[in-house]
């Protein structure tokens, strides 16, 4: 069972937030609870947040429009249940963040590969947000659009829920490739110094090399240092 909930940000003085539920399926009120865990998904505009979140939750990728404010979905992971946080990117909507944030126990740093200023706004414009978050947090960060930057990779669509038929490989996309502007090695640098900005012990915390990752939400792979991968996340499915 997903819901999503949609917060729209109305454009007059004094600034008003409302918050819009739309149900993807009817939720059994007694069963809804207060979420468990709170996961919050942070990055500047066009990075592609809103596509990895679908790629997620509904296994297939949707072109998107930019979020406005924010918008949230609760997914049940076994006995947890769990609220994804998609947050809006736009420079308007920067005071918001800290809101988001609140109490969130994990957040991900999202940026675009073929865009290096996306990496470089985490640290600048993202990072002080997550000051509202727990003192434990688990950072990651993602480099999505890797797609992009790949000459060798294949258009894969992924395997439709109950259909029980494997991924088909189309032939290598015409795309043109775009010059990849980031690193990893970059993005390995940028969670070191996440993890003493948060004042966490480094040789305690997740290590970089799981937690810092590039992916495509349009292909569902995932790209760690020079091998290539099904798209994976923190936590599984239910």
């Amino acid at each position: 069972m997903k819901v999503k909930y949609n917060i729209d940000i109305v454009a007059s003085s004094p600034l008003r937030v409302i918050k819009r539920r739309v149900s993807r399926a009817m939720p059994d009120s007694g069963k809804m609870k207060k979420p468990d865990v709170k996961l919050v998904i942070l990055g500047d505009m066009n990075v592609g947040k809103t596509s990895l979140l679908h790629r997620y939750m509904e296994r297939k990728f949707k072109e998107t429009i930019s979020t406005i404010g924010g918008a949230f979905f609760l997914k049940q992971w076994g006995p947890y249940t769990i609220s994804i946080w998609d947050t809006a990117g736009r420079e308007q909507f920067h005071g918001l963040g800290s809101m988001y944030c609140r109490g969130a126990s994990a957040v991900i740093l999202t940026y675009d590969v073929t865009n290096w200023q996306s990496l470089a706004e985490l640290e600048e414009r993202f990072l002080s947000l997550t000051d509202t978050a727990k003192d434990d947090c688990i950072f990651a960060i993602v480099g999505n659009k890797a797609d992009l930057t790949d000459p060798k990779v294949l258009e894969v669509e992924p395997e439709e829920e109950g259909t029980g038929q494997p991924p088909v490989c189309s032939p290598p996309t015409v795309s043109p490739i775009v010059r990849k502007q980031v690193q990893r090695e970059e993005a390995i640098a940028l969670y070191g110094r996440i993890l003493r900005y948060k004042l966490q012990d480094e040789r305690s915390s997740l290590p970089a090399e799981r937690m810092c990752f590039e992916t495509s939400a349009k292909t569902a792979t995932m790209w760690t240092c020079c091998s290539r991968h099904c798209l994976t996340w923190s936590f599984p499915p239910s």
